[in-house]
């Protein structure tokens, strides 16, 4: 599987300044990073928030760095300088690439995986399917294993050791329970596949850990 690419971080819109009479132009476009409040430039702005666009291809794992830059040199108002721009938001943590079937530790050690939206359960047809949504407006349907990594993970240090506390099993087992068949990788890559739906559909972020 190629490599795709993701937003991280949470969108906190346009900042405006201070004067009157009103300046219509933003002062500049902010995203929470972390611990840090990164300040974007309407077309740097315009570059991270294309990379939400088309959910239905984001499920298919089909958004990757070429597609991005193809998208914005193609919109109706083209970006010519797309490659560059993507370039600079990976470099900064804006954008984060990976490969669903490659070595998830790196980048999932390295973020947290933040509930947005809300847990909408299951349905009688389709119990092993959990929603996720707005209202009553389900966005995304994951596995339990997956619908708990999104429920609870952000509580661990970062999503790797979160996936590593679930695989783990040893507990459960003790108790008299059946065997979860888990490990970290196994867990990581479920989730890895459905990241890019969950993140494009604002049911989640990625948000990079801050170094303590």
């Amino acid at each position: 599987m190629s490599t795709v690419i993701v937003p991280a971080g949470l969108s906190m819109g346009p900042r405006y300044r201070y004067v009157r009479p009103p300046d219509p132009t933003p002062e500049c476009y902010e995203v929470h990073l972390g611990d840090d409040l990164v300040e974007l430039t309407e077309t740097e702005a315009a570059v991270w928030a294309a990379a939400f666009l088309y959910p239905d291809r984001h499920a298919k794992l089909s958004v990757n760095r070429e597609s991005l830059v193809r998208m914005l040199e193609t919109a109706p108002k083209p970006e010519p300088q797309a490659a560059r721009y993507v370039d600079d938001l990976i470099a900064r943590g804006l954008l984060v690439e990976f490969d669903p079937d490659g070595d998830l530790r790196p980048v999932f050690s390295r973020h947290k995986l933040l509930p947005l939206a809300q847990g909408l359960g299951s349905t009688p047809d389709a119990p092993h399917q959990h929603r996720i949504g707005i209202g009553d407006q389900p966005l995304v349907a994951v596995s339990s294993d997956v619908y708990a990594q999104w429920s609870f993970s952000f509580l661990h240090p970062d999503l790797w050791t979160a996936c590593a506390f679930y695989a783990d099993d040893s507990e459960h087992v003790a108790a008299g329970g059946e065997p979860l068949n888990l490990t970290a990788e196994s867990l990581a890559r479920e989730v890895a596949e459905v990241l890019p739906l969950m993140i494009s559909a604002a049911c989640a972020a990625l948000d990079p850990i801050v170094a303590s």
